[in-house]
């Protein structure tokens, strides 16, 4: 790939995961400059707000200088426009994901022709993950330490006791 080249990894990213970081630092090393386009997620009953998912997602990549953050909460095609993106990166990890991911890809095809989709698979450690099971797990008590960076880890516990205590 070529490093200068513009990519948007796009997601909710509530919370941002193992899975998510590992795929975002790779696809780091593959583009000159890689923008996280986190969601509104109109869409979702979210457990954290937009900015304060905006924040996790930039105090995980403090460290890797070529990673920008951004929210979005219209079509994405808009935002890659506007950003003058030319790849669009997609994380699938399995065979469903890629069934949907697929049909999306060809979708942007349509609305983007110029854009290309590139699919990236979570190192097997972290295949298995998901945001919905980690705030799940977590909202029941359980350990979710393994899932997610200790920052984000740090701010899922407090929420989940905010949660709790208000409910």
């Amino acid at each position: 790939m070529s490093r200068s080249v513009l990519a948007v990894f796009p997601g909710t990213f509530d919370p941002i995961t193992l899975g998510h970081e590992d795929m975002i630092r790779r696809a780091a090393g593959l583009f000159g400059q890689l923008v996280v386009a986190v969601a509104a997620g109109h869409h979702k009953k979210t457990l954290f707000t937009l900015d304060e998912r905006m924040e996790m997602v930039r105090q995980v990549f403090s460290d890797v200088p070529n990673v920008t953050v951004h929210s979005f909460s219209a079509l994405m095609r808009d935002f890659v426009v506007a950003h003058g993106a030319q790849v669009m990166v997609r994380g699938v990890r399995g065979t469903s994901d890629f069934d949907y991911e697929v049909q999306l890809a060809g979708m942007n095809r349509s609305l983007m022709p110029d854009v290309e989709t590139v699919f990236m698979t979570p190192d097997a450690r972290y295949q298995f993950i998901s945001s919905t099971y980690v705030r799940e797990i977590a909202s029941l008590g359980g350990a979710v330490a393994q899932f997610v960076a200790p920052v984000v880890h740090e701010r899922l516990l407090a929420r989940v006791r905010e949660r709790h205590a208000a409910g």
